[in-house]
């Protein structure tokens, strides 16, 4: 805690988070502060025009009424003590735009390569009806904690301790269903474990189902990035589409991965115009992939082949865009 702007001003860069009060926010604009996130304005009472004017000018991240907003401020500080901040990861969702389209191991493999690259990566089974990621990585007698564990959570959970409590296989975090059976969680736990993920993780990989419930919805509307796996296949291009319109109803941004190989001659272009979405990559077949997945392999754990390819070009794209929008 410092007593006025001017020591607020030297400190400025280096603190984790600032709350500036709005009594010294004018005397702290003079000083014509650098732009840093992290910034949080507090006023004793309903904010007025000129307080937000005196928060846009330091770029506050929000302004906070102390009465009103205590549990808001909280949040702020207790996002300090995990070691991150909100909405911090990068998260991007997989769906498969027909049962059976490869969309877990595509969700798989992405998490997998993006921890070859040393991002902190957690991966998500948002799927109850996909048989378990645990099963696709090889992972399903490790133990920790799976959904049903987690399906009484309300209020806010600490990443660390959600990272103590889970899988680790391969050094990725994983929270993935069980073979019970439950086939939902309350849409309140999904927001929890979502929230904090995004606050202590660099990259979270989610595995979508293909219908939108209240609890998907949760994870989609904070997906910058969906990617539904569409088969170069009539039908699976006529499934796709309805796939797409429900998740778009909630996600911001929808390109596809088209599953090569095409029996009909099946375009990617003529499947993009089918949908009216663009194609973010073609996955060409991997050899040896269902051999490889039935010995408890990872998929691209090797690092090498059609599947790592496209991995490394959708992590190139997702990592470049973050960046971007942080500047």
């Amino acid at each position: 805690m410092v007593a006025d702007a001017a020591a607020a001003r030297a400190r400025w860069l280096a603190a984790p988070i600032v709350v500036v009060g709005d009594d010294q926010a004018e005397r702290l604009l003079a000083l014509s502060p650098p732009r840093r996130p992290g910034v949080l304005v507090v006023c004793s009472s309903p904010p007025v025009t000129a307080t937000w004017r005196r928060a846009v000018g330091l770029g506050a991240e929000q302004v906070i009424e102390l009465a009103a907003g205590e549990a808001r401020l909280v949040e702020c500080f207790a996002d300090v003590a995990d070691g991150g901040g909100p909405g911090q990861a990068i998260v991007v969702g997989v769906a498969g735009g027909r049962g059976g389209a490869g969309a877990s191991v595509l969700a798989s493999a992405l998490a997998v390569c993006a921890v070859r690259r040393r991002l902190a990566t957690m991966l998500v089974d948002a799927d109850p009806l996909g048989g378990g990621l645990d099963l696709v990585l090889g992972a399903e007698h490790s133990g920790g904690l799976r959904w049903p564990d987690l399906a009484d959570t309300r209020g806010r959970i600490g990443g660390p301790t959600l990272r103590d409590h889970l899988p680790d296989p391969h050094g990725l975090t994983v929270l993935s269903w069980d073979r019970g059976g439950m086939l939902s969680v309350p849409a309140e736990a999904v927001r929890a474990v979502v929230a904090a993920a995004r606050r202590s993780w660099d990259l979270v990989v989610v595995d979508l189902p293909r219908r939108c419930d209240p609890a998907t919805g949760e994870i989609v509307g904070q997906c910058p990035r969906v990617l539904p796996v569409v088969p170069a296949e009539v039908r699976a291009v006529a499934a796709a589409g309805r796939v797409a319109a429900g998740l778009g109803v909630v996600a911001s941004g929808i390109s596809l991965i088209v599953r090569k190989p095409a029996p009909s001659g099946l375009r990617s272009a003529d499947i993009a115009a089918a949908l009216g979405l663009p194609v973010a990559a073609d996955l060409d077949p991997e050899p040896g992939l269902a051999e490889a997945l039935e010995r408890g392999e990872p998929p691209a754990g090797s690092g090498r082949g059609p599947l790592a390819s496209v991995c490394g070009l959708l992590l190139d794209e997702l990592v470049d865009r973050d960046d971007a929008e942080a500047a």
